[in-house]
């Protein structure tokens, strides 16, 4: 019996051999999880029978039909795109040179411009006016948008060509521009104009800050190479598109080293507005330093050759020199005491202000205003021409006290500022200015990236 016992469990041993050793991932993991748990309770054995990794394995394959049987690709149809842009028309335009310009090569449409009184009317002969087009892609039209501000109402035009099948027509709408603001910034090199056209910054800008500042600065004589400024602005915009500059929100200019900030506020209630300085005070004076927007000076308040008489003598004013037909305007209230035509003068207008102050306004090539009427500061009383002693076109301008010539700049600069912020409206301007300080400093960063 006890040989029976030996030689079955010699049997059995030799059978777990050979168990082990054809599956020995399966009792590894056995006995991990008898390990796992302790030896205790319940547990399952693993499987003995074969390996799935050794099973035989058999690929089954199936045809498929293809979707694009029968089909040859060229014929299949591609998807087409548009393509967009934006151009300024030029006074010297014809149809083909515009629409080459904008990347068309489309006969039937330059023909079509060239006929259509809408067009010929408000594109052909204009300059300035933004134009855009959208063509398909092998380069033919499918829309000519023309957009202008016609006045100053807040609306803009919008005259549009559209195809329709192998046709075109017109057809001319209204909208309201909206307003947002820009920030710029510019370094003097050589002056201010150059230095604005330099940072994109319109010309009418770059007007308005000579005006702003030319109480404090003179422009024609005190530039720096090195001054810097910056600026933010209005930009009306059409669509999207930006058709032209509004007023100056906030400018500051540095000067030989000097800070000179502005700031454009209105009262709550007031009907007028006014540049104060960032601490509230006003930047208006009594008198303007110049009658005509930013100009070149060619003759001041000094001794000088007589282009006419040919001899040495007190030039009694400053002359100011500007295309004719120029505004020209009153620098401070006043009266008009003389309009018309007296000697060497030509077209003449006396304007009679406060304090025995008494303003000359000659060479000009029309006048309109007339004998006593009312003016304020800066309304235009007439245009710059070449009328009596003049040798072009100019404005000769003096400022009298007590019927004496004086130095116009002398007299700008020593004139009254008028009243600051009252202490009403400075808490709403405190935050104004608060918010503008961000403002330029954000702008002169740019200025300074832009530099670097």
């Amino acid at each position: 019996m006890i040989h029976g016992l030996t030689t079955a469990s010699s049997a059995l041993l030799d059978r777990l051999s050979r168990t082990i050793q054809q599956h020995p991932k399966r009792i590894t993991a056995a006995i991990a999880a008898l390990l796992l748990t302790g030896g205790g309770g319940a547990f399952a054995v693993a499987s003995l029978g074969p390996d799935v990794a050794e099973l035989p394995v058999r690929t089954v394959s199936y045809p498929v039909e293809s979707l694009a049987e029968n089909l040859v690709l060229g014929q299949l149809e591609s998807p087409g795109f548009s393509l967009f842009r934006s151009e300024q028309v030029r006074s010297s335009d014809t149809p083909e040179s515009l629409l080459q310009r904008l990347g068309v090569a489309d006969p039937a449409a330059a023909a079509f411009l060239r006929s259509d009184s809408p067009v010929r009317q408000n594109v052909l002969g204009r300059t300035g006016r933004i134009v855009s087009a959208e063509t398909t892609d092998d380069h033919r039209l499918v829309r000519l948008t023309v957009r202008w501000v016609p006045d100053d109402s807040g609306d803009f035009r919008r005259l549009i060509v559209e195809r329709k099948g192998e046709q075109f027509a017109t057809r001319i709408e209204t909208a309201k521009m909206t307003t947002s603001s820009r920030l710029s910034g510019g370094i003097i090199q050589s002056s201010l104009f150059a230095a604005t056209d330099a940072s994109n910054i319109p010309d009418a800008v770059a007007v308005q800050m000579a005006e702003l500042f030319s109480g404090n600065i003179d422009f024609r004589r005190s530039l720096r190479k090195g001054d810097r400024f910056s600026v933010v602005y209005e930009t009306l915009e059409a669509d999207g598109e930006p058709l032209s500059s509004g007023r100056v929100l906030s400018a500051e200019f540095v000067n030989n080293g000097k800070n000179h900030e502005a700031v454009w506020f209105q009262e709550p209630g007031a009907a007028k507005g006014a540049y104060y300085t960032l601490n509230g005070e006003s930047m208006r004076r009594a008198y303007l330093a110049a009658p005509v927007e930013f100009s070149r000076v060619t003759s001041g308040f000094k001794m000088r050759l007589h282009p006419i008489l040919k001899t040495w003598r007190a030039h009694l004013g400053t002359d100011f020199a500007a295309p004719t037909g120029t505004a020209v305007r009153t620098v401070g209230d006043g009266v008009v005491e003389f309009a018309g035509v007296q000697n060497g003068y030509g077209n003449v207008i006396f304007v009679k202000h406060r304090n025995q102050h008494v303003t000359v306004y000659a060479h000009l090539s029309r006048i309109d205003v007339h004998q006593g009427q009312t003016v304020e500061q800066g309304q235009t009383i007439g245009a710059v021409g070449a009328t009596g002693w003049a040798t072009g076109p100019h404005l000769h301008f003096e400022f009298r006290v007590n019927g004496q010539q004086q130095d116009p700049m002398t007299i700008v600069a020593q004139s009254d500022a008028a009243a600051p912020v009252s202490a009403a409206a400075r808490p709403v301007f405190n935050r104004l200015a608060a918010n503008m300080r961000v403002q330029l400093s954000a702008a002169a960063l740019i200025e300074q990236a832009s530099a670097d």
